[in-house]
């Protein structure tokens, strides 16, 4: 799959992927306010380009290198908990692989984020060392990982955000 790590639809989604990564990242500069907003606006989008991503080949026998440290991974994690404050958790009936229950499960923004977080800086820091091969399988790797579980995540913090921004509406 020659020059699918060149397509419209994979530099989009790349470029989502990355302001993303870049807000979470510095969302320590941020009114909590403001945090919400932008990641209410960014959110849509990147679910949007990864939906729209063409299913991709690898083109290695070896999963794409993990740059993402565990370090790396709290520090996101604490930045977005420590940002929202109480309102990092929220409730959620959703479970793994498809499943729902009647348990309600208390769920945290902050770990959503730090996951979907995860995933992305791991595919944009494969994707910047140039080399098509590893572009395009850290690209194919991160959309499985999107339809595994990311995406989902994705889907339960824009609507915890979306009630926090509400009641911020109402303040």
């Amino acid at each position: 799959m020659e020059g699918y790590v060149y397509k419209d639809s994979v530099l989009s989604f790349v470029t989502a992927a990355a302001q993303t990564c870049l807000l979470i990242e510095q969302c320590a500069e941020h009114e909590r306010k403001e945090f919400v907003e932008q990641m209410l606006r960014l959110l849509p989008v990147l679910y949007l380009r990864t939906r729209l991503l063409e299913e991709g080949e690898r083109m290695l026998d070896e999963d794409p290198q993990r740059f993402v440290t565990e370090e790396d991974y709290n520090y996101a994690l604490i930045r977005v908990r420590d940002l929202l404050g109480s309102d990092d958790a929220y409730l959620d009936v959703f479970v793994d692989q498809g499943v729902y229950t009647d348990e309600v499960q208390t769920a945290y923004i902050s770990e959503a984020l730090a996951d979907i977080y995860q995933e992305l800086k791991d595919m944009a820091a494969g994707f910047q060392t140039g080399e098509e091969a590893i572009m395009n399988d850290a690209v194919v790797v991160c959309h499985e990982a999107f339809n595994e579980h990311w995406g989902q995540k994705l889907l339960a913090v824009m609507r915890a955000l979306h009630a926090i921004s509400v009641v911020n509406e109402e303040d």
